[in-house]
């Protein structure tokens, strides 16, 4: 994963858990899109805020610095 950036690692991320919870919404319980609604939601404060937990655990695992998440 270290060829990855940050920024696309967090992305590629986002858009994983968002897809899960849309399917597992579909196949166990509507409360899945709770999951969504909070991803979506960490993604909003992370553009205003520039902090991403999921960039700084990103950054740990060695993926390279983008020019978001740095």
């Amino acid at each position: 994963m270290s060829t990855m950036s940050i920024d696309r690692a967090v992305m590629a991320f986002a858009g994983i858990m968002i897809l899960a919870s849309l399917v597992l919404s579909q196949l166990h319980s509507p409360y899945w899109l709770l999951f969504t609604a909070f991803v979506g939601l960490n993604l909003l404060q992370a553009s205003f805020t520039g902090f991403c937990p999921a960039a700084m655990i990103f950054k740990r695992l060695g993926c390279k610095a983008g020019t978001a998440f740095s």
